[in-house]
């Protein structure tokens, strides 16, 4: 499988749900709306992406690359962000319930925010949110 660029193009509410996207690049496209619930995006590029309002439930984020992704209001129910690259990302009123947070690289502003709504265990992993977050 080759992996695809999707560099600035616009992708909302595109509907990529249960699809494998592993490697792609979405660097600064905008996928506001976008459903991409239960979707393989291990190791996708998303620096810079407008992923607002979008369904990311049961989706694998390992090791993906989230540097300055706007997440406002995203659905990550549920989602494994196991080891991706996180920082400067915008998560401001996103839905966490069960996600993994293990090893995510995140600016300590944004890991507060997320403590003070993380709850929920992580169907994949078996682990609770808070606690891949390191919350006290």
């Amino acid at each position: 499988m080759l992996a695809e660029s999707f560099d600035r193009q616009n992708l909302r509410q595109s509907d990529f749900s249960y699809q494998d996207l592993r490697g792609n690049d979405f660097t600064r496209a905008d996928m506001a709306e976008a459903d991409l619930n239960h979707a393989n995006l291990q190791g996708v590029r998303m620096f810079d992406t407008t992923l607002t309002k979008a369904n990311l439930e049961g989706a694998n984020l390992r090791y993906a690359t989230l540097d300055g992704a706007r997440m406002i209001r995203a659905n990550l129910t549920n989602a494994v962000l196991e080891g991706a690259y996180a920082f400067d990302t915008d998560l401001r009123k996103a839905k966490i319930d069960g996600a993994d947070f293990t090893d995510v690289f995140l600016d300590p502003r944004t890991n507060d925010l997320l403590c003070e709504m993380a709850q929920g265990t992580n169907p994949e992993t078996g682990r609770k949110t808070r606690d891949t977050l390191l919350c006290p």
